[in-house]
C-alpha cells in the first residue's frame, strides 16, 4: 500500500508538471534552414595541401600545424567537393570513409559543401544489438526486463524531464519526481515484485531526497551558476529564463541513480541472504553483519564515481595539464567544480543510503526462527559482489 501510494503521488506530481507544446522553447535546427540540408556521402579521394595552418588563429585561439586537404566524395545527389582543416584532416579521414556533408544551395546560386561528420549509425546500432544479446543470454529474463528499464528511462527523459527543464519549472521537483517514477519502474520490472526490492525501492528513495538536499546546498554553496561552456550559453539564448543552477542541482540527482539503485540491491540481497543463512541471528546481528557487505561496495563505487568522471572529461584535463596549471587551480573553475561537486553530492548520497537500506532490510526481511544458536554472520568472501541472492528460508 505504501508503494502504490508513493507511486500515485510521484505519477499526479509527473502529470501536474508535464509541460505544454507550447511552454516548451524552440529553436530552429541550423542544418535545417531554407536551402541547407544534410546529405549522406562516402570519401571518394582525399589530398592534401599545405595551408599555413599554424600559431595563432585571427581570434587568438592556437591553431593546429599542419597541411588541410580537398576533400571528393560521393551522395544521392552527385559528387561534392570541400576543404578539411588541419585539425580535422589530422584526427583521419579515407576515401571509403563513410560520413555526413552539409550542402548548402541558394537560388540561382551553385551548391556548396561542408564536412558534418563521420556516419555511425550502423558500428552504434551493432553495438547496442550486442550489449543485448548478451544481457538476455546471460540474465534471461532478468536481462530482458532491464532492459525495458532503460527503455523506460529513456521514455522518461526525453518525454518528460527534459521539456519540463525547458519550460521553466522546478529543476529539482523535476528531477526527483522523474527519478522516482523510473526507480519505482526500473526496480519492480528487473529484480521482481517482492519485500526485498521494495526494501531497496525505499532506500532507494531515501537515497534521492537527500541527494537532493545535499544539491542544493552544494549548488549554492560552491556558487555554482551552470554557464561554464559555449554550449550552457547557447542553451540560454535559446531557452531564455531557464534556471541552469536549479539544473546543475537537478541533474545531481539523476547523475548518481545508475549506482544509487545498485548499492541499495546489493544491500537489500545481502540481508535477505544473510537472514537465509543464519535464520536465528537477531536484528542487531544481521544489520552489523550487512554493513559489513555495504562498507566494501562503498568504497568500490566511489572508486566508479570519480574513474567515470575522469574519463569522460579526460580531454579537458589533458588540455588542463598541457596548460601547466595546478589541481587545484582546474578544480575551482566552473566547468571542472561542477563535475566535482556532482561526483561529492552523489557520493554522498550514496554512502548515507547504505546504512538505511540495510535497516529498511533488516526490518522487512523474514522474522528471526528459534532453535539455532545466534551466532553472528560472516560472510564468505565474495558473496556480496552480486545483486541477486539466495531465496529467503522461512521457518
Amino acid at each position: 500500500m505504501v508503494v502504490l501510494a508513493i507511486a500515485a503521488v510521484a505519477l499526479g506530481a509527473m502529470v501536474v508538471l508535464w509541460p505544454a507544446d507550447q511552454d516548451v522553447p524552440r529553436s530552429q535546427n541550423p542544418y535545417g534552414a531554407e536551402g541547407v540540408t544534410t546529405l549522406d556521402a562516402t570519401v571518394t579521394k582525399v589530398d592534401a595541401f599545405s595551408c599555413n595552418s599554424g600559431g595563432e588563429g585571427p581570434d587568438g585561439e592556437i591553431e593546429v600545424e599542419g597541411d588541410c586537404a580537398h576533400v571528393a566524395a560521393r551522395t544521392s545527389r552527385g559528387s561534392a567537393t570541400f576543404d578539411l582543416d588541419a585539425a580535422r584532416y589530422s584526427a583521419g579521414i579515407s576515401p571509403g570513409d563513410q560520413i555526413k556533408v552539409i550542402t548548402v544551395q541558394r537560388d540561382g546560386q551553385a551548391a556548396t559543401y561542408e564536412f558534418l561528420d563521420f556516419r555511425r549509425g550502423l558500428p552504434l546500432t551493432a553495438l547496442a544489438a550486442l550489449f543485448a544479446v548478451l544481457v538476455i543470454a546471460i540474465a534471461r529474463w532478468r536481462g530482458l526486463f532491464a532492459l525495458v528499464g532503460i527503455g523506460v528511462t529513456l521514455l522518461a527523459l526525453t518525454k518528460f524531464m527534459l521539456p519540463a527543464f525547458l519550460a521553466g519549472e522546478s529543476p529539482m521537483l523535476v528531477a526527483i519526481v522523474g527519478s522516482t517514477v523510473i526507480m519505482i519502474v526500473v526496480l519492480y520490472l528487473a529484480h521482481g515484485v517482492s519485500i526485498r526490492t521494495t526494501s531497496a525501492l525505499f532506500g532507494t528513495l531515501v537515497g534521492i531526497a537527500l541527494t537532493a538536499v545535499v544539491g542544493l546546498a552544494a549548488t549554492g554553496w560552491t556558487s555554482l551558476t551552470g554557464v561554464g561552456s559555449e554550449d550552457d550559453q547557447r542553451l540560454i539564448a535559446t531557452a531564455q529564463g531557464i534556471p541552469l543552477s536549479g539544473i546543475v542541482a537537478g541533474t545531481m540527482v539523476i547523475a548518481g541513480l545508475g549506482v544509487l539503485n545498485d548499492v541499495t540491491v546489493t544491500q537489500a540481497s545481502a540481508v535477505w541472504e544473510l537472514r537465509a543463512a543464519q535464520p536465528a541471528a537477531r536484528a542487531a546481528s544481521l544489520f552489523a553483519s550487512a554493513m559489513r557487505i555495504g562498507r566494501d561496495h562503498i568504497a568500490s563505487s566511489v572508486y566508479t564515481l570519480v574513474f567515470a568522471y575522469a574519463g569522460s572529461a579526460m580531454t579537458i584535463l589533458l588540455l588542463a595539464t598541457a596548460y601547466q596549471r595546478g589541481l587545484a587551480s582546474i578544480a575551482t573553475t566552473e566547468e571542472i567544480g561542477q563535475e566535482i561537486v556532482r561526483t561529492l553530492v552523489g557520493a554522498i548520497g550514496l554512502v548515507l543510503a547504505v546504512p538505511v537500506t540495510t535497516l529498511f532490510a533488516v526490518w522487512l526481511a523474514p522474522p528471526r526462527t528459534e532453535g539455532t544458536a545466534n551466532v553472528p554472520v560472516r560472510p564468505a568472501p565474495g558473496r556480496h559482489s552480486g545483486s541477486h541472492a539466495a531465496p529467503a528460508r522461512t521457518a
